[in-house]
């Protein structure tokens, strides 16, 4: 199965965006649920990627059925969606970005994803790609069934929230058995995993794994850590 590279954008640039698949990234997740874009201003963003080959997924807030239309319509190849704990929310999520008879997705012939009307959508309508995030202890415990829902291409760990909700609540597995059953259970069922990774030393540890979607960092933590470092070097002069 092939590895996807990919990083996570929350600034909300465009130019940031044209810039990531301007260095050859797989995909760009652009964020919805955390970064600092707005709805209004996703199709710029995904407008930046046109031309080349460079998956944008979308993250959206929350599993709404028509913020996930409204975000496929505008062009995005696929979406990731937080916090999916059970097999009923993956499976609404399915439905939601898919159109009859798997889904309740809405045809509109006239949105950017079929260029306002110049690229009619045939009988055979493109599946967008839906990646599940894994981000609690349920979401770990259901990472199984969730794997085995039709149209749920890969299971996405989140690792901050994930370890947040592990000790949160106290649970007696560590964040590495829950890593390793997300994995298997996604494995087991031919789907993809991933996760956002965000120091380079984790590279062999997660590699070994066989993680096929791979985000490296965002472009928030890479301008912040780029503005540290300078600004600590001119210090020292």
């Amino acid at each position: 199965m092939k590895t996807h590279i990919g990083t996570f954008l929350s600034i909300g640039s465009p130019a940031v965006t044209e810039l990531a698949a301007e260095c050859g990234y797989d995909w760009v997740l652009i964020d919805l649920e955390h970064g600092c874009e707005s709805e209004a201003a996703l199709p710029n963003q995904l407008r930046a990627l046109r031309g080349s080959q460079t998956l944008g997924i979308v993250r959206v807030s929350a599993p709404h059925a028509d913020l996930i239309g409204r975000v496929l319509d505008w062009g995005a190849d696929g979406i990731m969606v937080p916090h999916v704990d059970t097999v009923a929310q993956a499976e609404h999520c399915v439905k939601a970005a898919t159109y009859p008879p798997k889904g309740h997705r809405g045809v509109s012939r006239t949105v950017r994803a079929y260029g306002y009307g110049m690229r009619l959508p045939g009988d055979e309508m493109p599946k967008p790609i839906i990646l599940a995030q894994i981000e609690t202890a349920e979401g770990v415990s259901n990472a199984e069934a969730i794997a085995a829902v039709d149209g749920i291409d890969a299971l996405f760990i989140g690792p901050a929230d994930l370890s947040y909700d592990l000790k949160a609540r106290k649970s007696p597995r560590s964040y590495d058995e829950c890593l390793d059953a997300v994995v298997k259970a996604a494995k087991d069922h031919g789907k993809g995993c991933g996760i956002l990774v965000r120091h380079a030393d984790d590279k062999e540890k997660l590699k070994a794994l066989g993680l096929t979607w791979i985000a490296m960092d965002s472009d928030l933590s890479l301008v912040r850590e780029g503005f540290k470092r300078n600004h600590e070097m001119a210090r020292s002069w």
